[in-house]
C-alpha cells in the first residue's frame, strides 16, 4: 500500500514538472511573439517620425542657368544653319556644288544621331554641368577649325575639308544643350514653370537658326561671315560656367529623383525589362504613346530643319536671292517663337492635362500649311503667310511633345535624346532625298523643288493622322501634385 502511494506521488510530481516545463515554453513563445510584434509595429512607425516630408523649394538661380542654356542654344542654332542662306555664294567661293554646301548643315544632323544617345549616359556619370562644359569647349574649337578653312594659303578642296571638320565639332556640341533642356527644367523648376522653361531653352535653338538666316547673308563674303560666327560663339561659350547640376533642395518630387540608367530606359521602351525592373517599366499603352510622339516630333522638326537647309535652293528657281529666301526662313522661326511664348503659360496653368488634345488639334493645321505651300511657294507674299501659320502651330507643340514624352517614359534625358535623334534622322533623310527629287533643267521653272514640298505635305499629314492613337496620360505631373499636396497637409 505504501509503495502504491509513493508511486502515485512520483507520477503526480512528474506531471507537475512536465506541466511547468510546458508553461515555461508557452510563456517564452508568447514573450518572443510580443517582442517581435512590438518590433514590427515600431519599425513600421519609424519612417513617420524619422523621415519628415520634403519641403520643396525654388531658387532664383534657376533663371541664371536657364538664360545660359538659352544663349548656348542660340549659338548652336546659328552654327548649324549658317550656310543655308548663303549656299550659292559658299559654293562659288570654295568651288564646290550646292549639294556639298548642304552637307555643311547635314553633317551636323548626322553627328547628332550617335551623340544624342551618348548624352544620357554621360550626364548620369559626370553631371549636367560638366556635360555642358564639354560641349562648350567643342563649340569654340569647331568654330576656329572652320575659320581656318577660309585661309587663302589653303586650296579650296582642303578648305572645304576643314569646313566640314569644323561643322562636325560644333555639331557635336549642339545636342547637349537641346537634349538636357528637359532635365534642367525638371531639376530646377516647379510645376508652374516646367513646361515654360523647357519651351524657352528648346526654342532658343530655332532663334539661332533665324538669326543665321538673317545675319549670314549680310556680310560681303562667306569668309567674313564665318569669322563673325566664330567670334560670337567664342564670346557666348563662357556662359556655361553659370549652369549647375541641381539645387540644394528639389523643386518637386520628380526633381528629387535620380535619373534611371540609360539601358533601363531603353529596355522599358522596347518592352524588355529585367525581372527587377518590371514594376517601374512602361506599360504597352505608354510605349505606343512614346513611339507616336517620337515619330511625330521627328517628322515635324525634320521638315522644318530640312526646309531651312534647302530654303535658298527652293526659292532660287523663282528668281529670289539669298536675302529674300533668308527672310522667308526667318519669318517661319519668328512666328514659331511668338506662338511658343504666347501659349506656353497656357499649357503650364490652363491646359495642364490636355497636352495630347493640343497635339491632335494643332497638327492638322500644320499639315494643311505644308500642303498649301506646294501651290504658293512661287511667291514670297503667300509664302510668308503660310509659313507664319506653320511656324506658330508647330513651335508651340515642341515643348508640349518633349514634356509629354517625359511623362510617358519617366526619364527626361532618355526621352529627349530619342525625340531629338528622330528629328535629326528625318532631317538627314529629307535633305538627302531632296536632290534626286529636284526637277530637271527642262522643268518649269528649271530645278524647282515642288516634289520636295509634296514629300513634306505627305509626311506631315501622316503625323496628324497618327495622333488619333495618342492617349498621353500624365503620370509624372499627377504624382508631383499628389506629393506636394501631401506635404502641405502634413505641415
Amino acid at each position: 500500500m505504501a509503495e502504491n502511494t509513493n508511486q502515485v506521488a512520483m507520477d503526480n510530481h512528474d506531471q507537475q514538472d512536465a506541466y511547468s516545463k510546458l508553461m515555461d515554453v508557452k510563456v517564452q513563445v508568447a514573450t518572443e511573439s510580443t517582442a517581435k510584434l512590438r518590433g514590427n509595429q515600431q519599425s513600421s512607425l519609424e519612417p513617420l517620425h524619422l523621415e519628415p516630408p520634403i519641403e520643396y523649394k525654388l531658387y532664383r538661380g534657376r533663371f541664371v542657368g536657364c538664360v545660359a542654356l538659352c544663349l548656348l542654344n542660340v549659338v548652336g542654332g546659328m552654327n548649324w544653319l549658317w550656310f543655308s542662306a548663303i549656299a550659292l555664294e559658299t559654293a562659288t567661293e570654295f568651288n564646290i556644288s550646292a549639294t556639298k554646301v548642304n552637307w555643311l548643315s547635314d553633317c551636323v544632323n548626322l553627328i547628332y544621331l550617335p551623340v544624342s544617345f551618348l548624352i544620357p549616359w554621360t550626364a548620369r556619370r559626370i553631371g549636367l554641368r560638366n556635360s555642358c562644359l564639354l560641349a562648350a569647349s567643342a563649340l569654340i574649337v569647331g568654330s576656329w577649325l572652320r575659320y581656318a578653312g577660309t585661309f587663302k594659303s589653303i586650296s579650296p578642296s582642303r578648305g572645304y575639308v576643314l569646313l566640314v571638320l569644323g561643322q562636325l565639332v560644333t555639331g557635336f556640341s549642339q545636342p547637349w544643350f537641346q537634349v538636357l533642356a528637359p532635365a534642367y527644367s525638371q531639376a530646377w523648376f516647379g510645376l508652374g514653370g516646367r513646361t515654360s522653361a523647357t519651351m524657352i531653352i528648346s526654342l532658343a535653338n530655332p532663334v539661332g537658326s533665324a538669326l543665321a538666316q538673317l545675319l549670314s547673308s549680310v556680310f560681303s563674303t562667306p569668309k567674313t561671315s564665318i569669322l563673325v560666327v566664330g567670334i560670337i560663339s567664342t564670346a557666348i561659350a563662357p556662359c556655361v560656367l553659370l549652369i549647375y547640376d541641381r539645387p540644394p533642395t528639389p523643386p518637386t518630387h520628380a526633381g528629387a529623383q535620380e535619373t534611371p540608367p540609360v539601358m533601363v530606359g531603353v529596355r522599358s521602351v522596347l518592352g524588355l525589362p529585367m525581372p527587377g525592373e518590371v514594376e517601374t517599366a512602361m506599360t504597352l499603352r505608354q510605349r505606343v504613346d512614346f513611339w507616336i510622339l517620337t515619330f511625330g516630333f521627328g517628322v515635324i522638326v525634320g521638315i522644318i530643319s530640312a526646309f531651312s537647309i534647302l530654303i535658298a535652293q527652293i526659292y532660287a528657281p523663282y528668281g529670289y536671292d539669298a536675302n529674300q529666301s533668308g527672310l522667308v526662313g526667318a519669318a517661319l522661326f519668328i512666328a514659331g517663337l511668338v506662338g511658343a511664348i504666347s501659349t506656353s503659360p497656357l499649357f503650364d496653368r490652363v491646359f495642364t492635362y490636355h497636352l495630347a488634345w493640343s497635339l491632335r488639334l494643332a497638327l492638322p493645321v500644320v499639315a494643311a500649311t505644308w500642303i498649301a505651300l506646294i501651290w504658293v511657294s512661287h511667291g514670297l507674299g503667300p509664302s510668308y503667310g503660310v509659313l507664319c501659320i506653320s511656324g506658330f502651330s508647330s513651335f508651340m507643340l515642341l515643348p508640349v511633345t518633349l514634356e509629354l514624352a517625359c511623362e510617358v517614359t519617366g526619364s527626361a534625358e532618355t526621352s529627349a535624346a530619342a525625340l531629338w535623334f528622330s528629328a535629326n534622322a528625318f532631317t538627314v533623310v529629307f535633305v538627302l532625298v531632296a536632290d534626286p527629287l529636284s526637277a530637271g533643267p527642262d522643268a518649269s521653272p528649271p530645278g524647282n523643288m515642288r516634289n520636295v514640298l509634296i514629300m513634306f505635305a505627305i509626311f506631315s499629314t501622316a503625323v496628324s493622322v497618327s495622333m488619333v492613337g495618342l492617349q498621353g496620360s500624365q503620370v509624372r505631373r499627377r504624382l508631383d501634385e499628389d506629393r506636394a499636396r501631401d506635404n502641405r497637409e502634413t505641415t
